[in-house]
């Protein structure tokens, strides 16, 4: 077929749930049988994308920039960059697999055939530090080099003298809104964002009035220790999930942590309010980082100027693929690395692995779902990281022949559409798009 003859003819999405996450998979058809995957952000909503289709039928897929510019004022940060993010990933696929070349090429080409995976870890329930330090080791005998833990103050809920609050606050945090705070175990459940649930859990961090006490931070500290006699101190261990409280009491907690050699702690004051990273950084010796939920890469100046030290971008709210190569070169400016944030399917890990693959500083690509070994069977060929590296494919596209739809009807999440049902409702949505007079 003649390129300027290709055609977009449908967008459909699947949602699923349970490993561990909601994921939202997506597929943009064209009129040449070529399929091009992508995926909308974990925990969002699958209308983000098929809200879209009405601007893109028709269109030609190979195109990517010029259909990014037409949807990208659709998009937002956090989860409303999904459907922007997802689809233009989609036709980056489409356009390897079109001209036989992998991704990768279309962004400028190789620095490393291989990408480091950093491996998340989470231990339920209540336990102690070395409880978590086998659990690390356990992905450490594996073969994983790079490993994050969450340890946050929930953990200090139930400790007598750990934590300062207004009287009450501490009670009605553990009654309406733990399970949302521990969401990253599981799918956030849509009762938790209303009522006092959405109320508690959308307090920003300087507005909890909660702080950690001397003695809360000696047991945080314990924590830590006790994981570092377990695993050592070689290997590169990061902190996330801190917990939303000031940004006094995390750097009093990052100053405990400088003699336990941490890679980074992660998100331990909104991105929003620059000045707050500011103060971390200039206070406390470990590495912060921060980024998961900024839309378009112009946007991460402001963090950057905070003297951060490392980026997180999900490709999935950034925009995608292009505007994550965007970042790359502005973290080049600035002298920070780049660790690429990824909590979603096989599809959005793949688009994570071509960009590692096309960056010049990276440090690692996240990866949540080790537990969960159906996880590597979503896509065709399965997903295989071997001593902590995944090899970056050379074959065309996302290097995904396809998805393994057995699979995905098994893991279907029950309140949503059926996976792939008809999208023709949403062909003629559309508007004014122009935003000037």
């Amino acid at each position: 077929m003649n390129p300027c003859d290709l055609k977009i003819t449908d967008i459909r999405t699947a949602d699923i749930n349970g490993l561990p996450k909601h994921m939202i998979l997506l597929k943009v058809y064209t009129n040449a049988g070529i399929v091009g995957y992508g995926e909308v952000r974990d925990a969002s909503s699958a209308t983000y994308a098929k809200m879209l289709k009405g601007r893109l039928l028709g269109a030609n897929p190979l195109n990517v920039d010029k259909l990014f510019n037409r949807i990208k004022q659709f998009g937002g940060h956090s989860r409303q960059g999904g459907g922007v993010s997802g689809i233009e990933i989609a036709l980056w696929d489409i356009v390897g697999k079109f001209y036989g070349i992998p991704v990768y090429q279309l962004l400028g080409g190789q620095y490393r055939d291989r990408v480091r995976v950093y491996c998340d870890t989470d231990v339920d329930g209540k336990h102690t530090g070395h409880d978590m330090g086998l659990a690390l080791k356990a992905r450490m005998d594996a073969g994983f080099t790079y490993l994050k833990m969450d340890l946050g103050i929930e953990m200090l809920y139930d400790e007598p003298g750990a934590l300062n609050a207004p009287l009450g606050m501490l009670e009605e945090m553990q009654k309406y809104s733990m399970k949302a705070i521990c969401h990253q175990s599981g799918s956030i459940d849509k009762s938790l964002m209303f009522g006092k649930n959405y109320e508690l859990f959308t307090i920003p961090h300087h507005a909890t009035g909660i702080h950690v006490t001397e003695h809360g931070l000696d047991i945080l500290e314990d924590y830590v220790r006790q994981v570092r006699d377990v695993i050592g101190y070689e290997v590169p261990l990061a902190i996330d999930h801190f917990g939303h409280v000031a940004i006094e009491d995390a750097i009093r907690f990052g100053r405990r942590m400088e003699k336990y050699n941490i890679a980074w702690m992660e998100d331990v004051s909104p991105w929003t309010i620059p000045e707050r990273l500011t103060k971390f950084t200039q206070n406390c010796c470990v590495p912060l980082c921060t980024g998961e939920d900024i839309y378009l890469a112009e946007n991460y100046e402001p963090i950057l100027r905070a003297g951060i030290n490392v980026v997180h971008p999900d490709l999935l709210t950034i925009g995608g693929l292009g505007e994550t190569k965007k970042l790359g070169d502005l973290c080049e400016k600035y002298g920070t690395a780049i660790a690429l944030h990824m909590a979603e399917s096989p599809i959005a890990f793949m688009a994570a692995v071509h960009m590692a693959a096309a960056l010049k500083n990276v440090l690692a690509v996240e990866f949540h779902s080790v537990d969960h070994p159906e996880w590597m069977e979503l896509v065709n060929p399965h997903i295989s990281i071997k001593d902590g590296f995944m090899e970056v494919p050379s074959a065309p596209g996302l290097g995904i022949e396809s998805l393994n739809e057995d699979l995905i009807k098994q893991f279907h999440k029950t309140d949503c559409p059926e996976p792939w049902a008809d999208t023709s409702a949403w062909d003629g949505e559309w508007a004014n798009d122009r935003i000037w007079s």
